[in-house]
């Protein structure tokens, strides 16, 4: 069954429930009157970061109008795409074959074909794959369309109770040495809530440097985001040390640093 009837289904279903029938109205109305892709146009879709239930309807409807699925990683996304009940031909896109297959795909469409971009969770071009295809897309002067959705970043940031009006992001940190302790001292200036990527086998690396550079900043550890075991740790970086040191953490991490005091001098309006 096309994901497309699925969700007509799951309206009329909703309808004969307890639940509000415009809400099944609405999803029925996308299902049914769902806009044609434009030829020509990259898509850049995201996929769900751990809860499949976040694949929204406009990416869905994606993925079955497009022509091909450039993804990072093809048996993942074909999972996914099965999930959806949806076969669609796919092409590898990641890091190690960006640049020559961002000639491919520019290639595909000046030929008019319609080109869906996906990483293996959240959005394309975040600290994933995507950027130099985007940067070859436009250098043609062809359409780039981005859709909104699952992204670990501002999830993580919208329940870390850190201020957002102001953020810094900097993805993962380089692996030597010497280059991430002067990423993190050009990160001790800032004000804004500084946000990174980290992978399990590093995160303890990471909070020891931390405790030397931040040793009295609030942070929060964020893990396995939208999943059954999510968990958010916070704490100076000694206490989370304390707290992650008995335990063997997976999952990547997203790491939230609280900024710089904005605090200057007292002035006395007297």
């Amino acid at each position: 069954m096309e994901s497309v009837e699925r969700l007509c289904l799951i309206a009329d279903s909703w309808q004969s429930s307890s639940l509000p029938g415009p809400v099944s109205v609405i999803i029925k109305g996308m299902a049914q009157n769902s806009e044609t892709l434009v030829p020509g146009t990259l898509y850049l879709v995201p996929t769900p970061i751990g809860n499949l239930e976040d694949m929204t309807l406009r990416s869905i409807r994606v993925l079955k109008q497009c022509d091909v699925v450039a993804a990072e990683d093809t048996r993942r996304t074909g999972m996914l795409l099965k999930h959806l009940e949806l076969s669609k031909r796919l092409i590898s896109c990641y890091q190690f074959n960006e640049a020559r297959r961002s000639k491919e795909i520019v290639g595909r469409l000046e030929a008019g074909e319609t080109v869906a971009l996906v990483t293996d969770g959240g959005t394309p071009g975040v600290s994933d794959p995507g950027e130099r295809v985007v940067r070859a897309v436009r250098a043609a002067d062809l359409r780039v369309e981005a859709l909104p959705g699952a992204c670990a970043l501002t999830v993580a940031l919208a329940t870390s109770g850190l201020p957002g009006e102001s953020f810094h992001f900097f993805g993962f940190l380089p692996h030597k040495k010497g280059k991430r302790r002067n990423r993190l001292e050009e990160m001790k200036p800032l004000s804004g809530t500084l946000i990174l990527y980290e992978s399990p086998y590093r995160i303890e690396k990471l909070l020891h440097e931390l405790a030397e550079i931040f040793p009295d900043r609030e942070v929060v550890l964020a893990r396995e985001l939208t999943k059954q075991f999510e968990e958010l740790l916070r704490g100076t970086p000694s206490e989370l040390i304390e707290q992650t040191g008995k335990r063997r953490l997976k999952g990547e991490f997203v790491v939230l640093i609280s900024g710089a005091s904005k605090t200057g001098p007292r002035v006395d309006p007297g």
